[in-house]
């Protein structure tokens, strides 16, 4: 048996991992599943980055949380790396799923297209309230294509809005990924445009980790809605000894 500690992605909370979580727990496994500060019912959407990072470091520790198997999904590879700089003791195993993976001093928006970039600040100048959301087009054709109309737009129902400033905060790490003396894995999904193929999660950012184990499977961004059970078989995968 093994401890798994599944950190969401961006507009979106620990819940949205119930239906991955189920099988796993099923094939014998504990998993945990936190909601990262900024994302939490009532956050301020002003949270940064560093925030973000510790309140998975906290979460470990207020459960007494070690040799975990820890996956970040997408934005959550920043929050994980930043968790395994400070609290390498408790880690057994990261593992990346289409995700960010940053080296010290780069942000999300280091490693997005410029044009992203923009969006974002545009939808988060016209909220005010330090957030940005996704707007429905991008959702239904890059990040869920592999959906449905209906279980896209029952999916994009249960988004919160994200804080920006973790999308801009740099990172500060002591190790990067690639010295990090940590076994390591990394999820590709091979029909993910949440970043153009132009621009991809594979291999541009798994190579950073160094040495690393890939597991390769086919879905869209958001196979926690369309297909949790796929996702959970390449999650043991990943995280197996």
């Amino acid at each position: 048996m093994s401890t798994y500690v599944l950190v969401h992605a961006a507009w979106h909370t620990g819940a949205e991992l119930e239906p991955v979580a189920a099988p796993i727990r099923a094939a014998g496994h504990q998993v945990y599943l936190p909601t990262i500060k900024g994302n939490r019912p009532g956050d301020a959407k002003t949270t940064g980055l560093k925030e973000a990072i510790q309140s998975i470091v906290d979460y470990l520790a207020e459960n007494n949380l070690n040799d975990v198997i820890l996956l970040g999904h997408s934005y959550a590879g920043m929050v994980i790396t930043g968790v395994a700089d400070l609290a390498p003791e408790r880690i057994r195993r990261l593992v990346y799923w289409n995700a960010f993976v940053p080296n010290n001093g780069e942000g999300i928006t280091d490693m997005v297209p410029p044009h992203f970039i923009g969006l974002f600040e545009a939808i988060a100048a016209e909220r005010g309230d330090g957030s940005v959301v996704l707007p429905f087009p991008i959702w239904r054709e890059a990040f869920i294509n592999d959906a449905d109309l209906e279980t896209a737009q029952r999916a994009y129902d249960v988004l919160n809005p994200h804080p920006l400033a973790t999308i801009t905060e740099k990172i500060t790490l002591k190790t990067n990924p690639a010295e990090m003396p940590l076994a390591k894995s990394y999820i590709n999904c091979t029909e993910d445009i949440a970043m153009p193929h132009s621009h991809p999660w594979h291999p541009r950012l798994s190579e950073k980790l160094g040495l690393f184990r890939l597991v390769q499977l086919p879905g869209s961004h958001e196979l926690c809605f369309t297909d949790p059970a796929r996702i959970a078989n390449a999650i043991m995968e990943a995280g197996r000894d």
